[in-house]
């Protein structure tokens, strides 16, 4: 299996008047196509500085960065929206819709931008709502659609492009516990599916369900273990459904 992802040696560093500070500091990684990885620690351990750099959000400051096999580490910012409009999705706590726009038309926005044509627009989203099971909900707006609702919708919008990568930052953040555990069934799905995801999260009960948790403090990995994951249908099937008794 080859890598998707390759970091070499990067380093990410804000000066501050006489200060240097590393967010990243010397962070070599590689993740293969398919992996599910999580990505955590606690507050100002690099964790989010890492997944800018590999949403093309950020540059590093030294070292590479290599995604599927293109070295885009010092790509200029119209290079690198390019990148991200074209090989990753972008998953938020906070789901990110338009709130005056159906399920259908948000999903259909990245593509809006791409200038792919309508008819195909639709199509392509009809499908991803209907894979993260919202085939009855297209027509509705956010306000309309519980939390987890929104949260699949914003996954099927970064499915929508085809990209190579899924990035997830805090997917679960704002979602109640069987919602959680019921947005990370269907991340493992797409995982089994050949889906590349990165999870960040500092909730270890969520990066139980990743093949892989890397753990980072003071800008660099000090944990890098594959992961025997937590089956979340399994967790779900043994859960009492909402308004009963345990």
């Amino acid at each position: 299996m080859s890598a998707l992802i390759e970091t070499n040696h990067l380093i990410k560093e804000y000066v501050m008047g006489e200060h240097h500070v590393f967010a990243l500091n010397d962070v070599s990684i590689a993740i293969d196509e398919g992996e599910f990885v999580a990505i955590m620690g606690a507050s100002g351990s690099g964790k989010s500085t890492f997944m800018n750099l590999l949403g093309c959000l950020d540059v590093p400051t030294a070292g590479d960065y290599f995604l599927a096999g293109e070295k885009v580490s010092d790509l200029d910012n119209d290079a690198l929206a390019a990148i991200r409009n074209r090989r990753i999705g972008f998953v938020f706590q906070q789901f990110n819709l338009l709130p005056r726009t159906s399920a259908l038309e948000n999903v259909e926005l990245p593509l809006l931008y791409s200038n792919v044509p309508a008819p195909e627009r639709k199509e392509r989203a009809r499908h991803r709502l209907q894979q993260v099971g919202l085939g009855e909900r297209m027509a509705h707006t956010p306000a309309e659609l519980s939390g987890g609702q929104q949260q699949r919708v914003a996954i099927a919008r970064g499915l929508v492009n085809n990209p190579s990568l899924i990035l997830a930052d805090e997917p679960t953040g704002a979602l109640d516990s069987r919602t959680s555990i019921e947005i990370m069934a269907l991340l493992q799905k797409l995982s089994h599916d050949g889906m590349t995801i990165v999870i960040v999260t500092h909730e270890r009960e969520i990066a139980e369900f990743a093949s892989r948790i890397i753990t980072f403090r003071d800008g660099r990995v000090i944990s890098d273990e594959p992961h025997e994951p937590e089956n979340a249908n399994t967790i779900l099937a043994a859960m009492p459904l909402p308004g009963t008794n345990p």
